[in-house]
């Protein structure tokens, strides 16, 4: 068992670090507090350019074939200095991967290209409604062919970078008496798609950078190419390619997690209080330990996670786990990092109360842990 990182991918992470240094972490929290949009889509090109917006698709359409372990230690890196950014990277990547395991050959032409090099600014996918959240076969967005076209009807909500997204891909309904779940089909959508509309963006707690908005389609046609895989095959879709993002959502909370237990650590070696630091207070010193020992876990669990999709095995089982460990995992040390500034945690003179908010939503995007916890123990006992 090897625990070593290929000469490749130490040198994928260091740039990453490097990266997220000097462009994101200085300018962290002045998206967070302004929304500028031009920022981040110039920083998103910027990543584009380093070849980090298609870690695992073949050079063939434009990405860098680094692969799913790579593509972990970006977002970790990316997580720990921007989390608006991280998000977007991670929900870019997974768009083009699903294009290319499903796609058309024209599809993947057309569509993974631009994703990779920038042109498009972001991708998005198009699952979550209000009646369907947890529970994505219970959706309501319906799609009939009418001659050359798919019209789409219906709302999607929650859905990242969608604001300046250059593709979507969007699942509805196209078997209405099919069993629950079963008449469901994938499509990529485009955004001057007819009778296609970006709604509001939502206020959120965190990731402010990064937006989340409605999409509402009324009588919205897409061309009848443009559906991703076959009829009634986009649940399977949905299950089988989407766990990859989980791997995403877990390396961006790592980061967090590990920015926060940063800051927070060498502030309690500056921080002065009965005549001595307090990190030498054994209170400190057990949230520095558990914390760390927690993270370091959670690392190991999302690796293994993308060591197993990198050779081609079953990895959604631990997918969960990486994902579910390591948000609670970095929920916890953001809290704990808060605590050890005391009340200078709770303004946002220190980024430690950005990270705070940031990392909440790990827990519920790309599955809820209660969801996860579902995903590992059915598994489980199906083995």
């Amino acid at each position: 068992m090897d625990f070593e990182l290929n000469e490749e991918q130490r040198i994928i992470r260091e740039t990453a670090a490097k990266f997220a240094r000097r462009e994101l972490e200085p300018v962290a929290a002045q998206i967070d507090r302004t929304k500028d949009r031009d920022i981040l889509k110039a920083n998103l090109k910027k990543l584009a350019e380093l070849g980090f917006m298609g870690l695992n698709v073949d050079p063939e359409y434009g990405g860098s074939g680094a692969g799913s372990v790579a593509f972990s230690l970006v977002m970790t890196e990316l997580g720990r200095a921007c989390a608006s950014t991280a998000v977007t990277a991670s929900v870019t990547n997974m768009v083009a991967e699903v294009i290319q395991v499903v796609g058309t050959e024209e599809q993947k032409e057309k569509y993974i290209p631009p994703l990779c090099d920038g042109r498009y600014c972001a991708g998005s996918f198009g699952l979550t409604e209000t009646c369907a959240g947890s529970d994505p076969a219970a959706m309501r967005t319906t799609a009939v062919l009418e001659g050359d076209y798919w019209v789409l009807n219906g709302n999607k909500i929650f859905i990242s970078s969608a604001e300046y997204a250059g593709c979507f891909v969007v699942w509805a309904v196209t078997d209405k008496e099919a069993r629950k779940g079963r008449g469901i089909s994938a499509f990529i959508v485009e955004p001057d798609f007819p009778g296609f509309t970006v709604g509001r963006d939502e206020h959120k707690l965190g990731q402010n950078g990064s937006s989340t908005n409605e999409l509402i389609f009324e009588n919205c046609k897409a061309p009848r190419e443009n559906m991703l895989g076959g009829v009634n095959d986009g649940f399977r879709i949905a299950v089988a390619e989407l766990a990859g993002g989980r791997i995403g959502i877990g390396s961006m909370a790592l980061g967090i997690g590990l920015a926060a237990m940063d800051f927070a650590t060498r502030y309690a070696q500056d921080r002065i209080q009965f005549d001595k630091p307090i990190a030498s207070q054994q209170a400190i010193q057990w949230m520095i330990a558990d914390n760390y020992t927690r993270l370091e876990a959670a690392r190991l669990l999302l690796l293994r996670a993308a060591c197993l999709k990198d050779q081609g095995r079953a990895y959604s089982r631990e997918a969960s786990m990486g994902k579910l460990y390591a948000s609670e995992s970095a929920n916890r040390a953001c809290y704990d990092a808060i605590q050890m500034l005391g009340g200078y945690g709770y303004t946002n003179d220190f980024p430690v109360e950005r990270f705070y908010r940031d990392v909440r939503i790990t827990t519920i995007y790309e599955g809820t842990s209660e969801i996860q916890r579902l995903i590992i123990a059915r598994g489980l006992l199906e083995k």
